[in-house]
Order: structure tokens, then sequence, then C-alpha cells
């Protein structure tokens, strides 16, 4: 088995480089995955893993085997090498380097009453990654990314979301595809913003639905107001006008599935 000790390896610092770089992710076509939950899920999630390095003194080979039954080369670091490629303070002993997908609106398959929600224009990983965990909480059919500022394989993304990234449909687009798609599969488009709306649970969402979201300063585009069936706000009883793009989705998506019976 191929054994890893050095920092200084070639092999390492372009570990490294995908690590911090979008643009060393989507040249190689691949991305960094820690942790055993999230390799797992990954796995679950059609991910095809490439190589995986673990740490001897925490992982052993057959629990990676228990992981993956997938035909994986397996590299052995020392302690060094993994504290320089580990991003998280917990410490699990593995990481996996996976091919990524990707992630058209045209690979997703939606059942026959959809419920999907949409993100526009988000700028923070961590606010991805919570998005990404709302939306495995409501079990919902897809989450399309519209006009993404962070690279979706970004190592904070993966993180935050808790291996959510894997366990829902994803599409990253345009808005104006976005919006095409919704309208060429018959899908209601209900878009949170202060402007022309109504109140979130007056609407109906029994039918095929996409809820969209933007960001807390400046929300979503003109081009979702215009192509909406209908505007929607959470009336605000505070001081403030806007709260985080996670818990507004979340609270949209459950109105959702609560008239839908859960």
């Amino acid at each position: 088995m191929k054994q890893i000790t050095s920092i200084q390896n070639p092999f390492v610092k372009n570990l490294v480089l995908l690590q911090d770089k979008a643009k060393a992710r989507k040249q190689s076509g691949t991305f960094i995955i820690e942790g055993q939950r999230e390799i797992e899920l990954a796995v679950k999630g059609g991910y095809e893993l490439e190589t995986v390095l673990f740490l001897p003194e925490i992982i052993s080979e057959n629990q990676i085997e228990k992981l993956t039954s997938q035909q994986v080369e397996l590299i052995e670091i020392s302690k060094e090498v993994y504290q320089k490629l580990a991003y998280r303070d917990t410490t699990e002993g593995i990481i996996a380097i996976a091919k990524s997908k990707p992630l058209q609106l045209s690979d997703l398959k939606l059942s026959k009453n959809p419920l999907i929600l949409v993100a526009e224009g988000l700028e923070k990983p961590g606010n991805l990654g919570a998005l990404l965990r709302t939306a495995d909480a409501a079990n919902i059919d897809a989450v399309i990314i519209a006009n993404p500022k962070s690279d979706l394989y970004n190592p904070n993304i993966v993180r935050s979301s808790v291996g959510c990234l894997f366990t829902r449909q994803i599409a990253v687009a345009t808005s104006e595809e976005a919006i095409a798609f919704l309208k060429e599969n018959n899908i209601n488009i209900y878009c949170a913003t202060l402007q022309d709306s109504a109140t979130y649970h007056t609407q109906n969402y029994n039918d095929p639905t996409a809820l969209v979201v933007g960001t807390e300063a400046t929300g979503i585009t003109e081009v979702w107001r215009q192509n909406s069936t209908k505007n929607i706000n959470i009336p605000m009883q505070g001081i403030i006008d806007s709260m985080n793009v996670s818990v507004a989705a979340a609270i949209l998506l459950f109105e959702a599935k609560r008239q839908r019976g859960f």
C-alpha cells in the first residue's frame, strides 16, 4: 500500500490546492470529502471515489471497506499530512477524493408532484450548507442553485451541510434557465420577497411547487418576481425586516410539507 509521510509530497500539495481553489476543483473534476459520515452519504448519493487517504491510528482498512464497496486507491498517511489536509477540528482520520457531478437541470428526476427549493445568488458557503441541511430535513425533491456565488464543492459547504450536499438532487443554473425549467415542467413558482406579496401561509402548495429564496441583503432579482406564480412573504414581527435564508427556507418548506400532510 502506498504511504505518504511528508507534507512536501507533490500529491499532498495538489490536494491542498484542491481544498483551497475552486479553479483546481473545476480543472480536475474532483473535490475532497472529509469524515466517515460524509463519505458514506456521498457513496449512497452516487458519487464515485478515486482515492481514500487515512490515518491508521484512527481508522482501519476494514472500517473503510464498510464505508464503500467501490474499488478505490488507499493511501496511508502520517499524522502530519492528515493535519495539513484536514479541514475540521474534529478528527475522524479519513479523507476522500471524489469525482464531481455536472449538476445539470436535465439530470433532475422529479416526482409527479415535486417540491423544489430554489436559492438565488447565495454567497456564504455556511448559508448554502445550512440550506442543504434544511432541504434534507424536509425531504424535498430537489434544490436548484441559481446564479451561485460559491463553488458547490467548496469544502466549507461540504462541511456545513454535514453531508446533505449528497442526499438531495441538486442542479446549478442561471435564473433564466431555472425559470424556463420550472415552467416547462408546470411547476408553480412562489418567490419570497416583500414586493407585491401575500403572506406565505395563505397560499396552496399542494400542486407542483418551487419555493424561491434569495440573499438577506438584496433578496431575489426582478426576473423571479416577474415570473412568479405568486410572491410571498414571512410576516416579521420584530424590528429587523429579514432573517437568515436557511431559516426562511425552513419556514416555507415545512408549511408546504404541512399542507401535504408531511
